[in-house]
């Protein structure tokens, strides 16, 4: 995304659909001047179907000047939360996403934004994110999706689709990190007053307690499971202990948690070695066993495929990310 032209930003927005929260992230980003911090010209601007005077989804009045037809010369495209569930978006607004995105267009979606991608169908058989009160809807609906609700943000290339509310900034700042470098990604950070490292450095998973499962049967499987994540646990151990059989356990699985047991499980599995990284000198062989990997070598494909860094780089920046901050609170 390398250019001595502004690069064309835009954000959609509807009437009383757009997430307040996610216009602010996205204008804080996009919409200063930082070239002194190593990004580029931004040309920020909010389109919409219908320009002129909105709403957000708290009430508070925006104008917007734009309408859809700006998509075409966009770089990168975004879209907050939308409340789907009440309003589908149009089949111009749908055209218009994937005519931006056939384009070339960057196209990144926060919290339920994922909705309008996913009916625009550019999230088809792609590994995408959403808020995790949504997420088994967003899997319900669209089948063909792969719905990750354990990750702050998944990155597809020109697709990035975030969690939401707070999960913007960390969306945001890995999609500066992968274009423009970690010192720009860092210094934005810096003037957010937000950590730099959740993508990879800190905790880019979101450690869920089970305790949030509202199926009282099934967060006892998942707390059981939680606390034996060394062991060898297969769909058929956790269904018999929640006495169902397999294919029945699986599918109670994913229309409560919004993902497979497997996929929950290699999630708890990296949150717990993320710990282990963290707050231990252990080596990677034993934390590996530790948390059920089997092998050191399983582990550290599965850590750097979910994380984009080796568990032994994870250990080093987490480590000089505390260091840093802890030189900053003596100065």
């Amino acid at each position: 995304m390398s250019t001595d032209r502004p690069l064309v930003v835009s954000v959609i927005v509807a009437d009383g659909l757009v997430g307040s929260f996610g216009l602010g992230v996205c204008a804080e980003v996009f919409g200063y001047d930082r070239r002194h911090m190593g990004l580029p010209r931004f040309d920020f601007a909010l389109v919409s179907e219908s320009p002129g005077v909105l709403r957000t989804d708290t009430g508070i009045p925006i104008t917007v000047e734009h309408g859809l037809e700006r998509l075409a010369s966009s770089d990168i495209v975004s879209i907050t939360a939308w409340e789907l569930f009440d309003r589908v978006p149009s089949p111009v607004l749908l055209d218009a996403l994937r005519e931006a995105y056939a384009r070339g267009a960057t196209v990144i979606s926060h919290c339920t934004g994922a909705f309008v991608l996913a009916e625009a169908g550019l999230l088809d058989g792609k590994r995408v994110t959403t808020h995790w009160k949504w997420a088994g809807e967003l899997a319900a609906r669209y089948p063909a999706v792969e719905v990750d609700p354990s990750v702050l943000y998944v990155d597809n290339g020109r697709i990035l689709t975030g969690a939401g509310t707070a999960a913007g900034v960390d969306t945001l700042l890995h999609l500066v990190r992968r274009e423009w470098g970690a010192a720009a990604a860092n210094a934005l950070a810096r003037e957010m007053v937000v950590p730099p490292h959740r993508d990879g450095g800190q905790a880019q998973f979101i450690d869920a307690p089970v305790a949030e499962c509202e199926d009282d049967l099934l967060g006892a499987v998942l707390e059981w499971a939680q606390n034996h994540l060394a062991d060898d646990l297969s769909v058929e151990l956790l269904a018999r202990r929640a006495l169902m059989s397999p294919r029945s356990f699986a599918r109670r699985f994913k229309a409560t948690t919004g993902t497979t047991p497997h996929a929950w499980l290699l999630g708890r599995r990296l949150a717990a070695a993320e710990a282990l990284l963290e707050e231990s000198d252990a080596p990677v062989e034993e934390i590996a066993r530790l948390v059920g990997f089997g092998t050191a070598a399983g582990f550290r494909e599965q850590f750097t495929r979910r994380r984009g860094v080796s568990p032994r780089a994870y250990r080093q920046t987490f480590r000089a990310a505390l260091a840093a901050a802890d030189d900053d609170r003596a100065a």
